[in-house]
């Protein structure tokens, strides 16, 4: 099995953050296991001023989100299994917590492992693949005890 080393920055001001223990469980749940023998992410808690201008200049999106994910393709021939960047906005996921009233801690492990999948080549953007996506996302989520993140999930899950 390989080893996932996680790179914790702090780049918020916010109180009450996940430790960094809890994000490096939630982003080793999430990594599918590949070839290597130990493979690499940073995870940042930024601010919304500084995802707003991620967003802006790698989406062209206005605004601060929750999470973006920067995959690494190392070039050709060069064994590096650095995994990309999770860029967490601590503001957004704590305001998107209490609007959807879900567990804030929850909320966060979702974004992680939400992330994390992203980085490894899973998507939302098709209808199947958001349906594998989510499916394995609500798996990792229940695994540490948290309701299902997506509603209709947690209905699928219980009934």
């Amino acid at each position: 099995m390989s080893k996932l080393n996680v790179d914790i920055q702090h780049a918020s001001t916010a109180q009450n953050l996940p430790t960094d223990e809890q994000l490096a469980e939630w982003a080793t749940s999430a990594h599918r296991n590949d070839t290597s023998d130990q493979a690499e992410v940073t995870v940042r808690i930024v601010d919304e001023a500084e995802s707003a201008d991620l967003n802006e200049s790698y989406r062209g999106k206005s605004g601060p989100t929750n999470v973006l994910s920067f995959p690494f393709e190392a070039p050709p021939g060069v064994p590096i299994d650095l995994l990309g960047d999770l860029v967490i906005c601590a503001g957004v996921v704590e305001r998107e917590a209490r609007e959807q009233q879900k567990n804030p801690t929850a909320h966060w492990a979702h974004m992680v492992i939400h992330g994390m999948l992203h980085l490894q080549g899973f998507d939302h953007i098709d209808p199947r693949e958001a349906e594998v996506m989510e499916q394995l996302e609500t798996q990792l989520v229940t695994n540490f005890g948290f309701q299902a993140p997506y509603p209709d999930e947690e209905a699928e899950t219980h009934s």
